[in-house]
């Protein structure tokens, strides 16, 4: 009576006859591949996209720049962060998919990641 499936009712059908619920549920479900998806943003190379950002690889936008007052001293914590020293006056913009919390900062040849906090954002 016991051929390796288990069989709760003695009066129901043979498990051949009927289906198992997982086995129907997987059959109709139309396979669909998954495809990673990496983001990417025009003209800034995937290392950006990726979380990691190389200053010196990152153009300006050609609109979109402001002046912004140092309100603190900041240290870098990496070579992707720019170090601030309060009452300075930068340049700063942001990038798509960047962390709000966060601008590109330029003072003269250095670029790095800047906290918006220490920041105060003019015209």
């Amino acid at each position: 009576r016991f051929s390796g499936t288990f069989v709760g009712n003695a009066d129901s059908a043979s498990p051949a006859a009927a289906p198992s619920p997982p086995a129907v549920a997987a059959a109709s479900l139309p396979a669909v591949p998954t495809i990673p998806v990496v983001p990417t943003i025009v003209g800034v190379p995937n290392t950006v996209a990726e979380g990691v950002l190389n200053p010196n690889e990152v153009k300006p936008p050609a609109s979109g720049t402001r002046k912004a007052r140092v309100l603190y001293d900041y240290e870098a914590a990496d070579s992707t962060e720019l170090a601030l020293l309060a009452d300075e006056m930068i340049t700063v913009y942001s990038l798509p998919g960047m962390d709000p919390d966060w601008l590109i900062g330029e003072r003269g040849n250095q670029k790095g990641k800047v906290p918006v906090t220490y920041l105060e954002l003019l015209s």
